[in-house]
């Protein structure tokens, strides 16, 4: 099992810009009212598809709303066999004070 790190919101778009998934935890109505672009948002229901289709070798990000949620998420997500398991530190909220022109709505 890989070990969960801590990403702080300036990482982020290098860690997905060289292939990592990003997803985001929190409930359908914060992610369309706004989230980090090419973001997926996932929950219990959409989690094992995302498992059945996902390429376990590519790191992934989770992002929930202040950082505390995704920890856990991110542990669960290593114990399913991800290599490179990250937390966006201070969640979607830190990471939208800094880079507000990474946000969007759908």
């Amino acid at each position: 099992m890989s070990e969960v790190t801590s990403i702080a919101p300036a990482d982020v778009m290098d860690k997905v810009s060289q292939g990592a998934y990003l997803v985001d935890i929190r409930d359908v109505n914060s992610y369309q009212n706004s989230h980090i672009k090419n973001s997926e948002r996932i929950d219990n229901e959409s989690l094992p598809t995302f498992l059945r289709e996902a390429d376990m070798d590519k790191p992934i990000i989770v992002c929930c709303y202040h950082g505390i949620s995704s920890i856990q998420a991110a542990g669960f997500l290593a114990q399913q066999g991800f290599d490179e398991v990250y937390s966006l530190t201070g969640g979607f909220a830190a990471y939208s004070l800094q880079h507000p022109e990474h946000c969007s709505s759908l």
